[in-house]
């Protein structure tokens, strides 16, 4: 048991490696093939990186690389990843922002257009994926990704949605610095970058179950051994077609717990009938596991 614990371990380790390489290929993709080209605002952190160095280059003898910037804005990240969500977490964090830094600087730009349509576009969706690939993996990539996970477990709030409030600072001084109408293109790949996190990032799209049964117990016996979810049970329901005894259960899952949830009513009961609601609001305590 505990050899398996250990290999189970080092798998995750692996997974999580390998999912902060890729995260650093598509951010360095983004910026080299995307927003540099395009004179397009990443959101977050990346983006006041960004930032800076547009205006060190216009107004400052000396400059520091977009990549050395985010590196460095992300130091005080780093600290409140450690102190408030766990050092695994930060240890991958870390890793990620470094390897994203290393190949930013590495990459070398590729002006496949100039449309800054094109670049916010598709830009803002493959930083999204890369984003959302490592949250979905447990991983962050520092900087405003830190800051909404904080912040979603005390206010509810989706990742995306906080990322964009926070990034009206970058969508104005884009139109500061290159022109008004690349506010607007900056504004248009802050959007398409949150929304693809949103659709990626699955553990917080949260679903409401029911399930309908007449085996309420192994149903339950199941479904908990598998997610840990709490579930309400509503007895002497009565099916109108036989009138036959049934029990209603209901239950809120988040869409990366799909996959649990129907192996478990496959093997509890196979004939029930489940209906699954998107766009939950919950209001009270709903269970996230750490990172």
């Amino acid at each position: 048991m505990d050899d398996f614990q250990q290999l189970s371990k080092h798998h995750r380790d692996i997974v999580k490696a390998s999912t902060a390489f890729i995260y650093a290929i598509l951010v360095s993709i983004a910026m080299n093939f995307f927003w540099t080209p395009g004179h397009i605002y990443s959101s977050g952190i990346t983006g006041l990186a960004q930032l800076i160095n547009s205006l060190m280059t216009k107004f400052m003898p000396v400059e520091l690389s977009t990549a050395a910037l985010l590196f460095i804005l992300n130091v005080p990240m780093f600290i409140i990843a450690w102190r408030a969500i766990g050092h695994r977490f930060t240890v991958y964090t870390f890793l990620a922002v470094t390897l994203s830094s290393i190949m930013i600087k590495v990459i070398a730009p590729v002006g496949l257009t100039h449309d800054p349509i094109i670049c916010a576009i598709f830009g803002g969706a493959v930083n999204g994926f890369g984003t959302g690939t490592a949250l979905k993996n447990g991983i962050s990539t520092g900087g405003l990704d830190i800051i909404g996970i904080v912040l979603r477990r005390r206010t509810g709030r989706s990742i995306g949605t906080i990322n964009m409030a926070f990034n009206s600072l970058i969508i104005i001084a884009a139109g500061f610095v290159y022109g008004w109408p690349y506010a607007f293109y900056s504004a248009l790949g802050l959007f398409v970058n949150g929304r693809v996190i949103d659709m990626t990032y699955t553990r917080q799209q949260k679903m409401q179950v029911m399930i309908i049964t007449n085996r309420p117990k192994t149903v339950i016996d199941s479904v908990q051994n598998r997610i840990r979810r709490g579930v309400t049970i509503v007895h002497n329901a009565e099916g109108a077609y036989q009138h036959d005894d049934k029990t209603i259960l209901f239950t809120v899952i988040t869409r990366y717990e799909m996959s649990e949830l129907k192996m478990a009513m496959a093997e509890s009961d196979p004939h029930a009938f489940v209906s699954i609601s998107d766009t939950v609001k919950i209001l009270g305590h709903f269970y996230e596991p750490k990172p």
